[in-house]
């Protein structure tokens, strides 16, 4: 199927003209991202916790220290929230009113579970590397049997899904168009900065191609 199909959770019923359920967006904005917001609740207390993931096909990988109580929490089988938003940029109006921003987002419900055989889990931690960084993986030392029985991974289907973007300049009302006040998209992006090199590096260690021209 190309779409996800929405439910009652998922419908976007707020400016309905902006959601999509169209796969490939989703994945685009998946993609596009390393840091989500997981929200539950855990004895009567909501939670919202800052991520990194990895996406595989119609999969969300999660990952952390067993001791976390959102992995413990949600390993459970509780209901969870994952959001994704990327802001593209300020949208600048006439009036406060219709001030807005450019954006994509998506979220996601459902119920996670426990990924224990060791090959998946070690195939999760290789998509969370190459999620972020593609092309580190094959670079670097990976995780010995120790570090995997320390590491808690997390799979959430990709079922209950809707994403919403909003582009283009402002919409003032009519009247307002004739007022003397800047107006437009002031665009916004992440750019990567120069690498750092670890003062213990050795001095002929060559810097990999993938961080001379590091983008999302």
């Amino acid at each position: 199927m190309s779409e996800f199909t929405p439910t009652e959770r998922t419908q976007v019923k707020r400016l309905p003209k902006r959601a999509t359920y169209d796969r490939e967006t989703v994945y685009g904005i998946l993609d596009s991202g390393f840091v989500c917001h997981v929200g539950f609740n855990a004895d009567g207390q909501p939670y919202v916790i800052p991520t990194n993931y990895g996406r595989a096909g119609d999969t969300l990988y999660l990952h952390g220290s067993p001791a976390s109580r959102m992995l413990r929490t949600l390993s459970g089988g509780v209901p969870v929230c994952v959001t994704v938003t990327h802001v593209d940029g300020l949208v600048l109006a006439r009036s406060a009113f219709h001030h807005s921003v450019n954006y994509r987002s998506v979220v996601i419900l459902g119920t996670a579970r426990l990924v224990e055989d060791p090959a998946e889990k070690m195939e999760a931690m290789r998509i969370f590397t190459e999620h972020v960084l593609k092309g580190r993986w094959n670079d670097i030392r990976q995780p010995s049997e120790q570090e995997l029985k320390g590491t808690m991974v997390l799979a959430l289907p990709l079922e209950e899904v809707s994403a919403k973007l909003r582009t283009g300049g402002p919409v003032d009302d009519e009247a307002d168009y004739a007022l003397p006040v800047w107006a437009g998209v002031l665009p916004l992006e992440t750019v990567a900065q120069p690498p750092q090199p670890d003062p213990r590096l050795k001095s002929d260690t060559p810097l990999p191609a993938y961080l001379k021209n590091y983008s999302r």
